[in-house]
Order: structure tokens, then sequence, then C-alpha cells
């Protein structure tokens, strides 16, 4: 992960959750994310995510 959980949850401000991965990039298109944030959101796991704490957790021990 090349940027901070903090700038992820900026360009996700506002998300309606649960979300899928595709949805969670979309939304942060959307919100006009920098290149590093979306670089991030693209190696996320394919999964649902619940809430911002569950894309939180993948950010962990970087």
């Amino acid at each position: 992960m090349h940027t901070s959980p903090i700038e992820v949850q900026k360009a996700l401000k506002d998300m309606d959750y649960p979300a899928s991965k595709e949805d969670l990039i979309k939304h942060a298109k959307k919100r006009d994310a920098g290149k590093e944030v979306m670089e991030d959101l693209k190696e996320l796991p394919e999964k649902q995510y619940n809430n911002a704490a569950d894309v939180s957790k993948e950010f962990k021990g970087d």
C-alpha cells in the first residue's frame, strides 16, 4: 500500500456500506481520489466490506 488509511477514508467519505471492491473504486473516482489512493484500492482483496473499519484493516501492518 502506498498511502495512509486516512487518505483512503477521505476518498471513501459518505460511502454506502456494505460495498464491494468495485463499489469502493467507483466512489473514490467520483470524489477525485488521488492516483496513490486509487492504486491502493485496486490492490484490495475482492470481498464485501461492511464498513470503513473493514477497509482500514487491509492497510494495517504496512
